[in-house]
This record gives structure tokens, sequence and C-alpha cells, in this order.
């Protein structure tokens, strides 16, 4: 099959969301509809032992929710699908702004009780950076939830951003019927099922149709049949080429749970959706038509099976073909790399591929030569813009309980912050160890994933810090100075780049006020 029909035939995107809005669920769902899994399981229900699919870290199973994003991909009606499924909380936020950079569009899921929440806006922000394609899919119908007009309101306002609905909800909560399919003029009427697909649906071409009543009872059929009628006078027709520069998002309705509106809106996203798209490279942009392979790493996974010490690269593949055993250019390493073990996902289970095309999401075993926001290439020496690591918020210490397991603690946080769990920073003047995140929860999983995985005991010991500062500066001279006179407070990243760590805001302040040569920067290029 030639290059440009596989690359028509993949679409690769995210489902992003606040926590608890639904979208774990959603994901299974999708699975499902894709052949991919036979039953699912929800997440929090205890009678059946398959947990969900996409969270299979043991902290995951535990807390109920997404630590790290989950990778899947499955055919569905001759499409090949990629589906990124990201962490809604926002202490895991840098793992979901990282995989925002690997595709091509997103679908945002809304809870219809709480409308449009804190971690949303921020999200769609990040989306907003690159004009990234959005799909609203407002969920949890099953509950009295407020108004399907106040809640696109919402949307419009709080995003900033033009909506469009494509499907519509018949009743709400206790007496939600179904969804109707305004893209193709349809309504398929299920029996709510959670664990299976059923087939069982009534078709409707036509909302006049006299049976419609007998089914869903005459209110609601009236109520439908004006909702319709409004919504095609006060919406403009839905114009694909506006959704696929990021200015309208359609918008679709349904339960996940119940499998109501699901189809409609997958139905409608394989035909709309982006197909894989160029990327900016430092010196120019690259097209996935092209004939040479290149691609970039923008997720480590140490650990993914327990009994194996091993770590997976997730590699975005951005053009040409990717082949498994052919050497590529490793554009910051000194030297060409192989890999013989090239998986492609369905969360915890695995396939071994030969080959991979534009929009795939590959994972590459790896022994610690790839870092996030690497390039791989065939020749070509380039760099894929990534995203710069930002200064944490909350700093402590680590604290070593078992002096016999140091070794082990030194791997272990060595591998958690390559796969960019956590800042990681060590001081100049001693052997202090000082990780550094986004959010509290992060030091739970670390601390828990220590223990389970490398057997290494460790306490946080809070620390006073209002900042991480990378510094740099044109002349080499005062740059050595200033780090031999503030040499207490001075330490490395993983990577070995010089961080200030600031006590205080006027502290700083007054630090650069005096040092007017060095550049401090609260951000590094990953």
């Amino acid at each position: 099959m030639s290059l440009t029909k596989e690359i028509q035939k993949r679409r690769t995107f995210a489902i992003i969301a606040h926590p608890d809005a639904g979208k774990t669920t959603l994901t299974e769902k999708l699975l499902l509809f894709g052949g991919a899994i036979q039953t699912a399981g929800a997440v929090k229900s205890n009678k059946i032992d398959t947990a969900t699919k996409s969270d299979w870290m043991e902290i995951e199973k535990q807390r109920g929710i997404s630590v790290a994003t989950s990778v899947m991909g499955f055919e569905y009606q001759g499409i090949k699908i990629n589906l990124l499924d990201t962490p809604g909380h926002q202490d895991f936020a840098e793992d979901t702004y990282r995989t925002l950079t690997a595709v091509d569009s997103v679908i945002m899921v809304i809870d219809c009780v709480k409308g449009v929440e804190i971690q949303t806006e921020k999200l769609m922000e990040v989306c907003r950076m690159r004009n990234t394609p959005v799909i609203c899919f407002i969920n949890k119908l099953d509950r009295e939830g407020r108004d399907p007009y106040e809640l696109l309101d919402e949307v419009e306002e709080k995003l900033n951003i033009q909506v469009r609905p494509l499907s519509w909800p018949i009743g709400m909560g206790k007496s939600f019927k179904g969804v109707y399919n305004l893209y193709d003029k349809k309504l398929n009427l299920f029996s709510p099922s959670q664990r299976k697909l059923s087939d069982a649906r009534e078709e409707f071409e036509n909302l006049d149709d006299q049976k419609l009543d007998g089914i869903i009872g005459k209110s609601y059929a009236d109520q439908l049949r004006e909702d319709v009628e409004l919504i095609e006078g006060v919406y403009t027709d839905f114009d694909t080429k506006e959704y696929l520069e990021g200015k309208v998002a359609p918008v679709f309705f349904g339960s996940a749970v119940n499998n109501f509106g699901v189809n409609e809106m997958l139905d409608t996203f394989i035909r709309i959706a982006p197909t894989p798209k160029s990327r900016q490279t430092e010196d120019r942009e690259v097209k996935p038509e092209e004939s040479k392979f290149s691609g970039f790493v923008f997720k480590i996974h140490a650990n993914m099976d327990p009994n194996h010490r091993n770590r997976i690269a997730f590699l975005r593949i951005c053009s040409g073909t990717f082949q498994r055993n052919k050497p590529y250019n490793h554009v910051r390493g000194p030297k060409p790399l192989r890999f013989s073990n090239v998986t492609q996902f369905m969360a915890q289970d695995r396939e071994m591929v030969d080959e991979a095309f534009p929009g795939d999401i590959v994972g590459l075993f790896d022994t610690g030569n790839l870092k996030i926001g690497d390039t791989l290439t065939e020749g070509e020496d380039m760099t894929f813009k990534g995203i710069p690591s930002f200064s944490p918020e909350i700093f402590k210490e680590v604290i070593n309980k078992d002096a016999m397991k140091t070794k082990q603690l030194e791997k272990g946080l060595k591998q958690l912050m390559e796969e960019g769990v956590a800042q990681y920073f060590t001081y100049e003047m001693g052997a202090r160890k000082v990780v550094g995140t986004v959010g509290q929860l992060q030091f739970e999983v670390i601390q828990f994933r220590l223990k389970n995985e490398y057997n290494a005991s460790v306490e946080f010991a809070p620390m006073n810090l209002y900042k991480a500062c990378w510094i740099s500066s044109t002349d080499k001279k005062k740059l050595d100075e200033f780090v031999r006179s503030k040499s207490r407070h001075i330490a490395q990243d993983k990577d070995g780049k010089l961080v200030f760590m600031a006590e205080s805001k006027s502290w700083l302040q007054m630090v650069q006020d005096n040092y007017p040569e060095i550049d401090f920067h609260f951000t590094s290029e990953f």
C-alpha cells in the first residue's frame, strides 16, 4: 500500500478532560466499538475483576484515576485509530501537555452536571497554542444535569471557541431516551447496555414518522422536533474546514457508561477528523508524505512489566516509514540506534510491528539512550520543537530510609525522572537530592513506585523554595563567578544544566538586580 494511502487511513487523537468527567469510560467504549475489547470493565465496579484496560499501573487501580498517558490502537471501518488516554488530574498536567504535541486532534469530555471546569480551560489553552481541532463530548446525560443550551453557551464563553451541535439528547437523567444524530439526520434508539454492544436499535430517517411517538412518547417526540428545528435555524451548517482550523468545535451529547451517543461521535469523527499533519522542526516543516522517516519521543515509561526492568520510549512518527531493525540517526546521541523490539499498544497488551507510518505511535524498548524530546531521523540532523519543562511549584528533599538500598534509589529516581514524572535537582555542595513537582499527588506516586518497582524506601521533607531558575549568560566568566558566589543555592537538573534555587520572590528579584549579566529562565527547553 502506498505511503499516501496509509496516511489517509490514520487518525491520531487524545482524549482530555477534567478528572472524573468520564474520560477513561469513554476510552473503553471506543475500544468496544472498535472490537478491541469484548466487555468493558466499569472503573469503579468491583463486580468485574478486569480493571479498565487503560489504567494498568497498580496505583491507578487503587485510586481509580489515570496517572500516565496510555496509548491504544484499533481499526474501525477500515480506519486505523490511534487513541491516547491522558491523565485528567492537574498534578499530572505536564504528561498531558507533552501528549498534546503528539496528536493531530482532541476529544474533550465535559460532565453535563458540572460543565466546564478549570482544568478543562487550561487544557484548551494548550490546544489553542497549536490550533488543534477539538470535538466536545458532553457526557453523563444519564444523570440530571444542566440544560443542553446552557452548556453550549458555557463552552463557547469559557473555552473561547464556536460550537456546533452534531447530535442532540432526548430527555435527561432518568428520562434519557437516546441521541439524535444531526450530522446524518438519523435517530438511533439503543437499549442502555453497560457491558456489551447490543444491535437492538430503531432507525428513523424522518422525525415526522408517527412510530416515533409510540416509542419515546408524544411529548418527547414533539420536543425533539422543536429542538432540531431550532438548532438548524440558529446554527450555520457545519463546516469541516473551520473545524480543522480549530475555529469550530462540533459537540456530541451522550452517556459513555450506557453506550449512548458514543457511536454517533465515532462515526462522525472518522469522517471529519484530520489525517496526520505536518510538524515544525527548528529549521523547517516536515510533511508526512516525505519518503524519509522522522519522529520524536514524547514520553518514556519505565517498568511497564514489573517482572522485567524495561523502559519504553513512545515515538510519534512524523514522516516516511519506520522499519524495525533499521539503524536511525539519533540526533542528540553519538551513534545511530536500531530497534529490534518495536511494539504497538492496546493498553498493557502489545504486539510486535515491523513497520509503522506517519500518525502511528510505537513503543521502542530502550536501555537508556532516549530522552523526552529526542528526534530520530533517516539521516537528517533536525530537532522537532518540543515542550519545555516548567519550573516546579513544590519542592521536597529526598531522604533515604535504607542506606543499603542507595543504588536502587539512585537508579529508580533516575528512571522516574527520565519519564518526566517530576524534576530532579542535586546540590553541588553535597549529596542533597531535591524533587520538584507541579502537584502534591506526584510525591505519593514516586514514593509508591520506588518502593514497589525498585524496593527503595524514601521520605520527602518539605523545602522552603520559591522557584527553580535555569541560568545562562553570554559572559562565561561572569557565570562562573555567579556560580561560585552562590554555590549554596546552585543545583543541577537531571541533564546537568545549572539551576539557581530561589528561596523567595523578593530575594530572586534582588539577585536578578545585582547580577544583570545573568539570564534567569523559568522553563528549560527539552
